[in-house]
């Protein structure tokens, strides 16, 4: 699944993303480093790796969407 990188803080290396339909998901360390990224900027585009539904989902990788 693709989003957009919203927020992010180096120094908890969480933030979030907003999916293409704007819905705000956050992230956190875990999913972070799962990715091997070492900074993330608002704006660029992530591809991200997902668990659980509604309420209860839960991004378990971030990386940089790269185009092909």
């Amino acid at each position: 699944m693709q989003a957009t990188a919203f927020t992010y803080d180096s120094q908890t290396r969480g933030g979030s993303v907003l999916l293409d339909d704007g819905t705000p998901v956050p992230f956190g360390a875990a999913a972070f480093d799962a990715g091997g990224l070492r900074l993330l900027r608002a704006g660029q585009r992530v591809r991200i790796e997902t668990e659980g539904e509604g309420a209860g989902l839960r991004i378990t990788l971030i990386t940089l969407q790269t185009f092909v």
